[in-house]
């Protein structure tokens, strides 16, 4: 149960309207088993009066009032109880989600790296949905059980309190041992069901995502196979779990039953001091009606086992310290985006491959710096490290004279403007994709900017109202790539990362997107990542990086004279 403390903390927050939800629920329970208590005696009690001389002073308008006032207080108390819960708890879950993406948001990429896609997909919608398990068949099911069977205990007890006394020993006795009983049986199905429900949707997505490939190399009706697998593995949890709630009614029926039959033979020769009347119906019918008081209680606990799994699960999330952790204080710097790497060394997952190794180099505010070298070389990765995707091992980065570990994020992330080879497109308008590098830009400017980056073809139809992502317009690659520079160009910031910026574009838009990239680049300080050994001459220096070292740094001119390394590679093209 400590699993689930994170969670019931964010309860404190609607404690109104679950409260409410339960003391609603608990009132359709009184009326309903009012209902049922009532109608019994008013049966018995006017048949009785029927057969007797008593028959001309009978109430019958009393009764039934109440009838007719239990029954309406049943259907609009149901109707009240589930608006007021439902609308509680889907509030809780909303804001449990956006707690899950503060906690996760803070550790991409580092401690997510290693999950995939569809399993955090699956966290984020399934196992939360299964939080609201706690209130609604868990903690408001329970509590109302108490209340309710303190009551129903009280209203024997004003007629008969042995009776009374008896009765409530009997359904406190249900209410302690049925959780236990079916939470041992459900616990680990439960477990098997949660795991079984992500595996069956990160089956589904890999077939659903790579169709294409798996079409085109055999392998589709092999991943179809695996998917119908996880299917039937799911399929087989939920037969299990219908079987564990059909056992816990069917046992609850039959105890109610067994009670019903003794408390009618310890009523048999009357209720409390008086003898055989109607009045035995009042504690009939009562123990009748418990049924609906504890069959909430009969099933719910064996989802306790499936709620747990999810908790654990999102716990890995929650509960995890964020490798990289930023300041809050404002950051204090000279004003002058420079950048230096003093001695860094870096590696993934504290490999004893360096990634990155022993790398030192100065690029003064302004200047435009292009880092080369093959693929693997570790270009990729020094560029990383300055948004501090990661935090060096050993080493230091300077960003303005400051250290990097000062920088507050927002600052930060105002100061620097990235092009990264992979560009997502938000399921969204066209607006929507651009406005989030600059929340203030009009239709005018991504306009124009769509223009500037070749993608005017976009602005036709319906314009930056186009829906891009899931269900809309697909993009190709090279359009996503321009995307991504548009992105980076109103964003704007005194640092410009470029990561192969032109990768995946004809020779054609490749020399417009240059030429757009010079303009922008007056009074910037630029890195420019790339392993094409074209237009280099226009930079203020090249790093050549092999094996994440720096091998060669220097002008174009420079390392050409020197016959290098540099020298080298441009000498194959």
């Amino acid at each position: 149960m400590r699993d689930l403390l994170p969670y019931l903390k964010l309860y404190k927050k609607h404690w109104f309207g679950l409260s409410l939800g339960m003391i609603l629920a608990f009132l359709t329970l009184a009326a309903s088993i009012g209902l049922l208590t009532i109608s019994g005696w008013f049966l018995s009690a006017a048949a009785v009066a029927g057969l007797s001389a008593a028959k001309k002073d009978f109430n019958f308008m009393l009764p039934s009032a109440f009838v007719r006032g239990f029954a309406i207080g049943r259907t609009a108390g149901r109707w009240g109880e589930r608006v007021v819960s439902h609308n509680a708890t889907f509030k809780l879950l909303t804001d449990l989600r956006i707690f899950f993406f503060q906690k996760l948001t803070p550790l991409i990429p580092g401690k997510v790296s290693n999950l995939r896609d569809a399993d955090l997909l699956n966290r984020v919608v399934a196992d939360i949905d299964a939080m609201d398990h706690v209130y609604l068949r868990l903690i408001s099911p329970v509590t109302i059980g108490v209340v309710g069977i303190a009551a129903i205990s009280a209203l024997i007890c004003y007629f008969d309190e042995r009776l009374g006394l008896i009765l409530g020993a009997i359904l406190l006795v249900i209410l302690l041992a049925w959780p236990v009983i079916f939470y041992k049986l459900g616990k680990g199905n439960g477990a098997e069901l949660t795991q079984n429900k992500a595996d069956f949707r990160i089956t589904t997505l890999d077939w659903l995502q790579g169709f294409s490939e798996l079409t085109i190399f055999g392998a589709e009706s092999r991943y179809h196979q695996a998917m119908d697998k996880a299917q039937e593995r799911l399929l087989k949890n939920q037969l299990v779990n219908a079987h564990i709630s059909g056992l816990a009614s069917a046992l609850l029926m039959l105890a109610n039953g067994w009670t019903l039959i003794l408390m009618l033979w310890l009523a048999a020769d009357g209720v409390g001091p008086h003898g055989p009347d109607p009045l035995i119906a009042v504690v009939v019918f009562a123990t009748m009606a418990c049924v609906e008081l504890l069959m909430p209680i009969a099933g719910a606990f064996q989802f306790l086992g499936q709620t747990l799994t999810s908790a654990r699960r999102l716990n890995e999330i929650i509960l995890s310290e964020p490798e990289v952790q930023f300041p809050e204080a404002q950051t204090q710097h000279n004003g002058q985006f420079s950048i230096e790497f003093d001695e860094v060394s870096f590696s993934y997952n504290n490999d004893e491959r360096k990634a990155v190794n022993q790398v030192s180099l100065n690029i003064p505010a302004g200047n435009r710096v292009a880092i080369v070298g093959q693929t693997g070389s570790g270009k990729s990765t020094l560029m990383q490290l300055l948004p501090r995707y990661w935090d060096v091992q050993q080493g230091e980065i300077r960003i303005a004279g400051t250290p990097l570990k000062q920088w507050n994020e927002s600052e930060l992330r105002a100061a620097i403007s990235v092009v990264s080879q992979r560009v997502d497109i938000l399921n969204g308008s066209l607006r929507d994709n651009l406005i989030l590098a600059k929340p203030t830009a009009t239709d005018e400017e991504l306009a124009t900017m769509l223009r500037q980056v070749g993608l005017d073809r976009l602005l036709e139809q319906t314009g930056l109202d186009a829906w891009l992502g899931d269900g809309g317009r697909q993009l190709s690659g090279g359009e996503k790539r321009r995307i991504g520079i548009a992105r980076a160009l109103l964003h704007d910031g005194p640092i410009l990362l470029l990561d192969e910026p032109t990768e995946g574009l004809d020779k054609q838009t490749e020399k417009q997107i240059m030429t757009l990239f010079q303009q922008h680049f007056t009074n910037k300080t630029v890195v420019f990542i790339t392993h094409r050994l074209v237009e280099l001459d226009t930079m203020d220096s090249i790093c050549l990086v092999e094996q994440g070292q720096v091998v060669e740094h220097g002008s174009h001119d420079e390392l050409l004279a020197q016959q290098g390394r540099y020298y080298q590679l441009n000498q194959t093209l």
